[in-house]
C-alpha cells in the first residue's frame, strides 16, 4: 500500500494550494480518505476527511469555509484545496487511509491503516 502526497509548498497570506495524494494497493472507493497535520512537538491535528462514499465530509472547525476535501476514485485519489491560507496553516500534511471507516471516529488519527509521506505547506505572513 503506498499513499504518495504532493502538491506542498510556499505561499503567501491568502494564497492557495491544492495538494494530492495518490493511492495504490487498496480498493480506494472503500476507504475514507483524509488529511491530518503536524508541526514539529505537536499532536497530529485533524483537517478534513472525506466518507468511502464521497458523499459526506468533515472539517476542522479551523479550516471550515477555506479548505474543501474532493476524491476521484477513478484516479484514487484524494485532494485538497486550501485558499486563503494563513500562517497558522503551515504544517506537514498527511493523507491517510481507513477502510469502511466509522463516523465516530473520522477525526482520530489512530483510527487509520495507511499513511502518506507528508508534504509540506509553509505560509508566510
Amino acid at each position: 500500500v503506498q499513499l504518495q502526497a504532493s502538491g506542498g509548498g510556499l505561499v503567501q497570506a491568502g494564497g492557495s494550494l491544492r495538494l494530492s495524494c495518490a493511492a495504490s494497493g487498496i480498493t480506494f472507493s472503500r476507504y475514507t480518505m483524509a488529511w491530518f497535520r503536524q508541526n514539529p512537538g505537536k499532536d497530529r491535528e485533524f483537517v478534513a476527511a472525506i466518507r468511502y462514499s464521497g458523499g459526506s465530509t468533515y472539517y476542522a472547525d479551523s479550516v471550515k469555509g477555506r479548505f474543501t476535501i474532493s476524491r476521484d476514485n477513478a484516479k484514487n485519489t484524494v485532494y485538497l484545496q486550501m485558499n486563503r491560507l494563513k500562517p497558522e496553516d503551515t504544517a506537514v500534511y498527511y493523507c491517510a487511509a481507513k477502510q469502511w471507516a466509522i463516523v465516530s471516529a473520522t477525526r482520530d488519527s489512530g483510527y487509520y491503516d495507511y499513511w502518506g509521506q507528508g508534504t509540506q505547506v509553509t505560509v508566510s505572513s
